[in-house]
Parts: structure tokens; sequence; C-alpha cells
């Protein structure tokens, strides 16, 4: 005869409980075409993802078609404790966590100005990462506060925003008229 033991409610471990100051922003690396998965994973999962996207029109052989693909290709970006990593890392899709050494945090305000960016109804595109330019702050309209670099391209005025710990950054359109510059 087979008998099982039952373990006591007590005597089980608990998980440690995660505060919200343990909790900090991450960038991940994502294999080929996988940053939608992981972020989808990531949500199933309770972890906190964001994903920033960019609409394009894109001309198929027939029409003109609006889509929506990752602001930075190959990355998406989660909320949560370090002891957490083991967990994240073996998410499929995701290759690894961003970091010289080990997993760096993002700065929040990064993640915020990110976060305001992709909410606004702006065209958004990615672009190189560079130095050059004058630091502005927006000064009227849905990115109001918003902090970055203003560059002028061709036909269209934008405003950077930078996720520096992938080295990656956004262009926002915006007006000469939204900005004043930085002190």
């Amino acid at each position: 005869m087979h008998t099982t033991c039952q373990e006591e409610p007590s005597a089980r471990q608990e998980e440690p409980e995660i505060l919200e100051t343990d909790l900090r922003w991450y960038a991940l690396q994502t294999h080929s075409h996988h940053e939608k998965q992981v972020r989808d994973r990531l949500l199933a999962w309770g972890i906190e993802p964001f994903l920033p996207l960019s609409r394009q029109r894109r001309q198929w052989s027939d029409r003109k078609v609006w889509t929506t693909f990752p602001l930075f290709r190959g990355y998406c970006f989660a909320r949560f404790a370090l002891d957490n990593s083991h967990d994240i890392r073996r998410t499929p899709g995701v290759a690894r966590i961003v970091g010289i050494l080990k997993p760096e945090p993002i700065a929040d305000e990064e993640i915020a100005a990110l976060q305001q960016v992709a909410s606004a109804d702006r065209p958004i595109e990615p672009c190189d990462y560079f130095i050059e330019g004058t630091w502005v702050e927006v000064t009227q309209g849905p990115l109001a506060g918003l902090r970055g670099q203003f560059i002028r391209q061709t036909k269209h005025h934008g405003l950077v925003i930078r996720a520096s710990i992938i080295q990656q950054a956004a262009l926002i359109h915006i007006g000469t008229d939204e900005v004043l510059p930085l002190q």
C-alpha cells in the first residue's frame, strides 16, 4: 500500500512578498520579431510590460494599410524585481536582460517619457541615437512638460526621446511653437 504524506499548511514555504519599491524597469532584448509575444507572455504572468509601438502606412500590392510595429525592434521593457530575473530570462522570446555586466535598471523618467510619447496621437518613428541638438521642454499640447532634444529634418521638426540603456531613440513630430529651450 502506498501512502502519501501531506504537508501542514504552516510548514509550506511562502514566497517572499515583493515590495513596490523592489520593482524597476529593465530593457529586454528579444529574439527577432518576438517583441509582441514577449509582451503578451509577461502580461499573462502578471509582469508589467511596456512595448512602444509605431504606426506607419505601408503600400501593399493592392492598397495602402496602417501597420503597427515595435518602435525599438528587438526590445521590450518590463517592470519587475531583480529577484525574478531568472524567470524573465526563461521567457520564450527573451534573449537577455540588457546591462553591461548585470541587468541595469532604467530611470523611471525615461520610461514615463516613452509612455507619454507612445500614448500621444502623433506620428512616432525610430531614429538614430546621437548627441547634437538643443534640449527643449514641450510647453503645450498632450506632451506638455516633456523634455527632449529638438532636431530638424528636411520636412518636419521633431523631439528625440532616448532610451539610453539600449542606445535607441524615438523621434516624435512636433511644431516649433510647442517648445521652449531649456536653460
